[in-house]
């Protein structure tokens, strides 16, 4: 058996899964390095060279029946027949792609945009769909886990070396212990404490605004890669509206600037690369430099990129840390705030199976796009979303076909009693910066509930949605194990910038309450 002229990335993903191997046994079985492995992974039109078609024809040669049955299988083709033709494999997976209008939006996005003729990116996504084993991804997958915050915001530090200005990378002392993100911030950007009410949270859509995107023939492989990771993976992906952010301002205690409207198929399948491309790099033991990460040297080159925001693809949203009072107890003690803080799950796109605050959410409209345009208004639906149940609001269930979904009559129990009188729930903008590791925005907040009474009506039906594994609560008494938390290496980079700067201002709010040492933030 003799694939010499013919053998691609994605012929050789199908001989490692017809092996049933991972990308580490592969790579061993070949003598070869993980990473070349990885990259035919990230690159399934690539032609590896002479010798290593060589090896891969041995590989093949030698394998079992079975195994030689697998690969013919998954390539839908003789293995003496090159090049291979689209056989009742290919076919199914065409089925599959079809059968997904959110996918099949993404692979029209991409034909576009790469250049491609229509049902090119169904025909390369369903061919590697078919190559693609679970078990390798899985794999891969437990990989990226042991690369850890402190990883991540470390090696973006010595990516982005000149940080114009007053910009820098936020850290913070909490207590003896500093901790450092990813998130490029700068003095103006940090402490507003804006109230998100309609007279302080003025961001404003502007028409028919933002960056074209165009893809490359590395970028229009990247992404019909992660749709096909998409299906074999179960990952929720959605079509949605998608606020970018095209300039933003605090003066005057407000927050200004403006945001254009995009799709979320387009972040996707572009910016939110990037994390992915970094991680297995990191996890390979690639040094994040420039001329390693291709996609990041194009999108993302540098700081002055990430900061001109009108010349690119700028999404991102808003997460914060919610404080609920509850009143002194003889089995719990003192009066204190609940603090809660979800593991993300790994059915989420972004920040799978890392700590950060709640609510979290991207900045989207559903029906308004101008009135949804105020942050404070993807924090209460979030909270609607993720702390009280409201499943109908969330758009990657279904299709929305509420007028107004936020409608006072439309509201929980929960959330109706706290919009009800004025006080009862506080929310606001504790800080913004530029997230390096896909670019995103990221306004942090604190959302204060200050009447116990709440606690005592609503406290057992705060219950997290599908976007968390697991839900923990902490006390605000209990300074030395958010001590702990803080030096936890799972957060998010933007979870632990929202949880510092929430637990900053609480202490300012809190009172009795409140037992916290210093939390000093620094720019590097």
């Amino acid at each position: 058996m003799d694939m010499t002229s013919g053998w691609t990335g994605s012929a050789a993903c199908a001989l490692q899964a017809a092996l049933r191997l991972s990308n580490e046994g592969f790579a061993e079985h070949l003598g070869v390095a993980t990473r070349t492995v990885a990259g035919w992974h990230q690159k399934p039109d690539m032609r590896p060279k002479p010798e290593m078609q060589q090896l891969l024809d041995t590989a093949l040669d030698q394998a079992s029946a079975p195994v030689k049955d697998r690969f013919a299988a998954l390539t839908a083709h003789s293995p003496a027949t090159d090049p291979p033709e689209p056989g009742p494999a290919t076919t199914d997976a065409e089925q599959r792609l079809s059968s997904d209008r959110n996918i099949s939006a993404a692979l029209d996005w991409v034909d576009q945009h790469a250049g491609w003729e229509p049902g090119t990116a169904r025909r390369k996504t369903a061919a590697r769909l078919v190559a693609l084993d679970e078990r390798s991804l899985e794999d891969r997958g437990n990989k990226r886990g042991r690369v850890n915050q402190r990883d991540i915001a470390h090696a973006l530090s010595d990516y982005y070396r000149d940080r114009p200005g007053a910009h820098g990378l936020y850290s913070a002392n909490y207590g003896d212990h500093e901790a450092a993100t990813s998130i490029l911030t700068s003095p103006d950007w940090l402490d507003p404490n804006t109230p998100l009410i309609a007279s302080h949270d003025r961001l404003r859509v502007a028409p028919d605004a933002g960056a074209n995107v165009s893809l490359d023939a590395e970028a229009a492989s990247r992404a019909v890669e992660r749709l096909a990771e998409t299906l074999v993976m179960g990952v929720r992906l959605v079509d949605m509206p998608l606020y970018q952010l095209l300039g933003v301002d605090f003066d005057g205690g407000r927050i200004g600037g403006s945001l254009g409207v995009t799709r979320f198929v387009e972040y996707a399948l572009t910016m939110d690369l990037l994390e992915a491309e970094l991680v297995d790099a990191l996890a390979e033991g690639t040094p994040a430099q420039p001329g390693a990460l291709p996609l990041r040297d194009r999108h993302l080159p540098d700081a002055s990129s990430v900061l001109d925001l009108p010349a690119r693809l700028c999404a991102g949203g808003t997460l914060a840390l919610c404080a609920i009072a509850r009143p002194a107890s003889p089995f719990r003690g003192d009066a204190d705030y609940l603090l809660l803080v979800q593991e993300r799950s790994g059915h989420v796109l972004n920040a799978f199976r890392r700590l950060a605050v709640t609510p979290k959410g991207f900045h989207q409209p559903l029906t308004d796009v101008r009135a949804e345009a105020q942050i404070g208004a993807t924090l209460r639906r979030e909270m609607e979303e993720e702390l009280f149940g409201r499943d109908e609001i969330d758009n990657t269930v279904g299709d929305q076909r509420k007028a107004d979904p936020m409608h006072p009559s439309r509201l929980t129990e929960p959330m109706s009693w706290l919009l009800e009188e004025p006080g009862r729930l506080r929310t606001e903008c504790t800080g913004f910066g530029l997230n390096l590791v896909s670019g995103n925005f990221e306004f942090a907040g604190l959302t204060v509930i200050e009447d116990e009474e709440f606690w005592k009506r609503f406290g057992g039906q705060i219950e997290a949605n599908w976007e968390a594994s697991s839900l923990h609560q902490y006390s605000s008494l209990d300074g030395d194990f958010l001590a702990e938390l803080v030096r936890d290496v799972a957060w998010s980079n933007e979870g632990l910038f929202a949880f510092l700067q929430g637990l900053r201002r609480l202490a300012a709010l809190g009172g009795d309450r409140v037992d916290l040492p210093g939390i000093e933030w620094e720019l590097k």
